[in-house]
């Protein structure tokens, strides 16, 4: 168990640290009327927040600590519902570019294992 806990902290940090890049690419796909591609990847954006959920869970069951706000994921999804659900694509855009993109920019590489 200790060494996929080790694995998964590796591979969230690394997805953490990708994520603003791939906020501004789906802000910009919207923005470029691509919307076909964009929901391709909000569809990706969303499976990895549930995975980022479902890791957070499995960190707090060993001991590990998460350096931010997991309820903000879950805000930011029913935002992207909304929008998405008004065709509001640039709404939509500007959530991931000034919401999610700095919410993850701000955090240092988001878990270690308590000692």
């Amino acid at each position: 168990m200790e060494d996929i806990l080790k694995e998964t902290i590796v591979s969230f940090n690394e997805y953490i640290e990708r994520l603003p890049e791939g906020c501004m690419m789906i802000a910009n796909t919207l923005r470029d009327d691509r919307i076909t591609e964009a929901m391709t990847h909000i569809r990706d954006f969303s499976e990895g927040a549930g995975w980022i959920v479902e890791a957070s869970r499995l960190f707090k069951e060993n001991n590990v600590s998460i350096t931010f706000d997991m309820t903000k994921i879950i805000d930011y999804l029913v935002e992207i519902n909304d929008g998405l659900f008004m065709g509001d694509y640039n709404l939509v855009a500007d959530i991931f570019e000034y919401e999610i993109n700095p919410f993850f920019s701000a955090i240092v590489v988001g878990a270690s294992k308590n000692q």
